[in-house]
């Protein structure tokens, strides 16, 4: 039986006091969340006691799945997209304690570093005391900040840093605007609770976050960032699907050097995000290869049983299942440096 390496990279974390003073300045951990969400998120949620371990159920989870490292990074209360006023303070001592986190067991955890988007040039200088001085291995990004996409000119400098550090850029979904809720996803036949997971998980920020990675390509970022690497989870959130329509459609309209894909495939990983189905998989490594697809669980709001058995059992060769399961990620997120 092959033994394997197992690192995953889409494992989130929360930190008590990061919380609380979201929770003081906004009413609620998860700010700007409709009734219908409210209701989904305190069903589905993982407790805060499994947000914030890092030293029992995390590592018994890990222990019994095989993986050999998770790369944390921050959970849906980071506050990552709250106004710079508080956004500053908190994301440098949610990178701190990211940091302390990893320093506790450095063969097990590495972690990516949250930015304040709403000032970047304040999030520029972080970015690079994460990086520089922190030893975080990247960043995360959720959702959009303000109902701005990444795409806006004003978070270039952000990217810009990014590029010249080689520091990977993880896209991570969350909580769409109330507007796109209600004219996409509510309905009088169904419940409140079934439209805040037609909007979030089940469907609504994958389309929000693959639209996000979809108008950074179009904008031409990777002309002039070619070393920019983004990460994308969820198996690329729809878009490998639509490659070659994107392809046929845009390139004649676009002032892009390349074709979409030509990006999708040179710059960005994508990562199943415990979405352990091999109709997706074989989708996404006939598109991309299995050098640009990294493992992911989504711990812990995903703890799936077949965490292992998915590599060996998806007619993965044994390369392939390298590649996937951890040498992808060694090298995008330079695991492999202290």
């Amino acid at each position: 039986m092959m033994i394997l390496k197992i690192i995953t990279v889409e494992e989130h974390i929360q930190f008590k006091n990061i919380t609380e003073a979201i929770q003081k300045q906004t009413g609620n951990a998860l700010p700007s969340l409709s009734s219908d969400m409210l209701n989904y998120m305190h069903t589905s949620l993982p407790s805060a006691n499994q947000m914030e371990d890092t030293s029992q159920a995390r590592i018994k989870f890990m222990n019994q799945y095989g993986i050999d490292m998770q790369v944390l990074s921050y959970g849906n209360s980071s506050p990552q997209n709250l106004q710079p006023a508080l956004a500053v303070e908190l994301c440098r001592q949610a990178n701190d304690q990211m940091a302390a986190a990893v320093a506790s067991n450095p063969t097990r955890f590495a972690g990516l570093a949250t930015l304040p988007v709403g000032d970047p040039a304040a999030a520029v200088k972080e970015l690079e005391r994460a990086i520089n001085k922190l030893g975080l291995k990247g960043v995360e990004l959720k959702g959009n900040f303000d109902n701005r996409f990444f795409d806006d000119p004003m978070f270039f400098p952000i990217f810009e840093k990014a590029a010249e550090l080689d520091a990977p850029i993880y896209f991570h979904p969350s909580f769409i605007p109330s507007s796109i809720t209600d004219h996409y996803f509510n309905s009088p036949n169904w419940s409140d609770v079934a439209t805040g997971i037609l909007s979030s998980a089940g469907f609504g920020w994958h389309m929000d976050i693959g639209i996000q990675i979809m108008r950074m390509v179009v904008s031409g970022i990777f002309d002039k960032l070619p070393s920019l690497t983004l990460v994308s989870g969820h198996w690329g959130e729809f878009i490998p699907m639509f490659f070659e329509r994107l392809d046929e459609e845009l390139t004649p309209y676009s002032n892009l050097k390349h074709p979409f894909s030509y990006y999708y495939r040179h710059n960005i990983y994508l990562t199943p995000s415990g979405m352990f189905t091999k109709p997706q998989l074989d989708l996404v490594k006939t598109e991309m290869g299995a050098d640009h697809i990294i493992y992911s669980v989504d711990y812990p709001y995903k703890q799936p049983t077949n965490t292992n058995s998915f590599l060996t059992q998806s007619g993965l060769s044994n390369d392939e299942i390298e590649l996937i399961s951890h040498q992808n990620a060694e090298q995008v997120f330079h695991l492999d440096e202290n």
